[in-house]
C-alpha cells in the first residue's frame, strides 16, 4: 500500500465517463473522521513480528486502540486481509503468516473478533480493511499452504512485479475473493469495509501483467484492454457494495486510492499534478467515477505529499478531490503521510511538525473535507518528531464523533 509518485507524466488517451448519478448529502450530516491505518503486511504496525504469543499480540494491539484513544482519533482502519489470507477464522482462506510465521496456522485467538469489540469499547468504529488481489509477495505458489486456493485453483493467479496476484479477469476469481472478503462482514459488526490502493498493480518497468487468456475469453465487446480492466475493476467495487448492504444494512463502504486520477495535461478533467503513476490508466481503478457515481460511502484520497511538492501538490490535490465529491454524497476524507514526518529521505518540508497540521487548516477551507486518516499506527504513537502531537494540539482539542 501506498506507493508513491513518480515525476514523469504517461501519455494516455482519454476517454468519456458516464455521467454521474448524484445523491446529495444529507443536511443533518455530522461529525468528522479522524483515523489512523493499522497495517499488518510484512508486520508493518501490527503484531510488531510473527510468532508472538497469542496474549502479547492482544496487548500489542490494545496499545494502538488506546493510542488512538489518547490521540482523540476515533476510527481505526485495521489490515485483516493483506495477502489474500485472513486474520479471523475464514472457511475461504488460510490465518495469515504475519500473525504466527507459518501461512495457515491457529494463532490461538480471533484478531478481527477482538479488535471490533476492544475498538467498540473505546468508542472507536472499527473500519475492516481488504487487499483484494494481492496474494503473496513473491511469486512461487508452492510456498502457500497446501489448502490455499491458488494450490487447488493455479490458473487464477498471475506472477507479477516478485510479487503473486490473483487475476481480476477471471469472473470466478472476483466471485471467489469478493465472497472471502463478505465473510468477514458476515461475522462481525465492523462499521465499515475498507479497500486500499492496489486494484491491478503498479507498474513495474519491463513486465507485462499475463492476462492474455483471460482477456481473449472475456474481452470482447471493449475497444482495448484497459476498458476491460476498469471494468473489471468497476464490476468487484459495484458488487462489494451491493453484498455489503444485502449482508449487514448500515455498513459502509470506503477506498482510499493512490491520490492522482489523471494529470490535467493527459485528461482536463485531472488534477494539475505531473504524477508518474495515475491510477484510471495504471492500476485500472477509475476512483473518480466511484465517487462521483456514489458507488462507495467514502473515499480517501492518500494525499501523501507536502504542500508546494512540484509533482503533486497537496494544495492543489485536496481542492480538486473536494470538488470531485460536491453534491455526490460520496464522503471525502484526506490520506495524510505521518509515516513521512521527520523522514530525512523526504522533502524539507517533512522535517517540520507543523507540515501535517497545515495540511488540516487548508482542509478547513474545503467543506467537502470530512475528516483525515493517518498513516499509520506505528508513527502515531511513537511520533517521533511530534507531528501528531502538533496535530492533537492544534485541530483535535476536544473529541469528535466520525461523519454519520
Amino acid at each position: 500500500m501506498f506507493a508513491t509518485a513518480g515525476l514523469a507524466a504517461l501519455a494516455m488517451v482519454p476517454r468519456a465517463s458516464a455521467a454521474p448519478r448524484r445523491r446529495a448529502v444529507p443536511a443533518e450530516a455530522t461529525g468528522e473522521m479522524r483515523g489512523m491505518w493499522v497495517a499488518t503486511v510484512t508486520n508493518r504496525d501490527w503484531p510488531s513480528r510473527p510468532g508472538l504469543s497469542a496474549a502479547r499480540q492482544r496487548a500489542e494491539l490494545l496499545a494502538h486502540l488506546d493510542a488512538a484513544v489518547r490521540n482523540r482519533l476515533n476510527t481505526v482502519i485495521f489490515q485483516v486481509r493483506p495477502t489474500a489470507d485472513a486474520l479471523w477464522p475464514s472457511p475461504y482462506e488460510p490465518w495469515s503468516q504475519y500473525l504466527t510465521g507459518t501461512q495457515g496456522a491457529h494463532p490461538g485467538w480471533d484478531p478481527l473478533g477482538t479488535a471490533v469489540a476492544e475498538a467498540h469499547a473505546r468508542g472507536l468504529e472499527l473500519h475492516a480493511w481488504f487487499n483484494p488481489y494481492r496474494m503473496a509477495l513473491h511469486t512461487d505458489p508452492g510456498r502457500l499452504t497446501a489448502s490455499h486456493p491458488a494450490r487447488r485453483n493455479p490458473g487464477w493467479t498471475v506472477p507479477y512485479g516478485g510479487k503473486l496476484y490473483y487475476n481480476p479477469g477471471l469472473p470466478e476469481v472476483r466471485a471467489f475473493v469478493r465472497e472471502a472478503m463478505l465473510d468477514a462482514v458476515r461475522r462481525y459488526p465492523v462499521d465499515a469495509v475498507h479497500f486500499d490502493d492496489y486494484f491491478y498493480p503498479y507498474p513495474v518497468a519491463g513486465q507485462t501483467f499475463d492476462d492474455d487468456l483471460a482477456y481473449d475469453t472475456h474481452g470482447g465487446g471493449f475497444p482495448d484492454r484497459a476498458a476491460w480492466r476498469r471494468d473489471n475493476v468497476d464490476r468487484l467495487v459495484r458488487e462489494t457494495a451491493a453484498g455489503i448492504k444485502e449482508i449487514r444494512p448500515g455498513t459502509r463502504f470506503g477506498i482510499s486510492p493512490f491520490g492522482v486520477w489523471r494529470n490535467a495535461d493527459v485528461d482536463e478533467r485531472g488534477s494539475d499534478t505531473r504524477a508518474g503513476v495515475q491510477t484510471y490508466d495504471d492500476l485500472h481503478a477509475d476512483t473518480r467515477r466511484w465517487a462521483r457515481e456514489n458507488w462507495i460511502d467514502y473515499i480517501c484520497p492518500q494525499l501523501y505529499w507536502n504542500i508546494g511538492f512540484a509533482a503533486a501538490d497537496y494544495a492543489k490535490l485536496l481542492p480538486w478531490w473536494a470538488e470531485v465529491v460536491r453534491g455526490s454524497g460520496t464522503l471525502l476524507y484526506a490520506g495524510e503521510a505521518l509515516y513521512k514526518a521527520g523522514d530525512p529521505a523526504q522533502p524539507a518540508a517533512w522535517r517540520d511538525p507543523a507540515e501535517l497540521s497545515r495540511h488540516l487548516t487548508l482542509a478547513a477551507e474545503h467543506p467537502e473535507v470530512r475528516g483525515h486518516v493517518f498513516f499509520a499506527a506505528r508513527e502515531v504513537t511513537a511520533d517521533p518528531v511530534g507531528a501528531m502531537a502538533r496535530v492533537v494540539a492544534d485541530h483535535y482539542r476536544q473529541p469528535a464523533e466520525p461523519p454519520r
